[in-house]
């Protein structure tokens, strides 16, 4: 049986393929699963979520230009750009995983994936997100 590991990282590798290669996401699924073996649950998991990102990109790439210091998208690697991305996706619009778990498995991909300097990068990008846009308290409305 797959693990949620298993389907971040799965779903982290599908997100890799479409950032090189644009298209329809439905159209890569069977090919992905005919050579991974997870249980239905794990699968619906892993295309909610790359579907899910694919949808919310535009706002989830600006966050990430936002508090990515001085990274342009362009210039991050393409294995950092898309573990952020699962994370910044999980962080504002599944209020059923906890950020920091979000944070923690984002940069234990990155440590297996990226470079030497990618935890330590995919941590600081994905912290200043969490304190800015998810732990920030609402602001009240001005009163007249």
């Amino acid at each position: 049986m797959a693990t949620r590991r298993n389907a971040r990282e799965w779903t982290v590798q599908l997100l890799f393929q479409m950032d090189l290669n644009p298209g329809n996401p439905k159209e890569r699924f069977p090919a992905f699963w005919s050579e991974h073996k997870a249980n239905e649950e794990t699968r619906e998991r892993v295309e909610s979520a790359v579907l899910g990102v694919l949808a919310n990109q535009k706002e989830i790439d600006e966050s990430i230009s936002t508090y990515a210091q001085n990274w342009r998208l362009g210039r991050m690697a393409s294995a950092d750009r898309n573990i952020i991305r699962l994370a910044v996706y999980e962080m504002l619009f599944c209020p059923d995983i906890p950020p920091v778990v979000s944070i923690n498995e984002a940069v234990d991909l990155a440590k297996e994936y990226g470079t030497n300097e990618s935890g330590r990068f995919v941590n600081g990008v994905l912290d200043r997100i969490r304190k800015e846009k998810v732990d920030r308290p609402a602001r009240k409305p001005a009163t007249e």
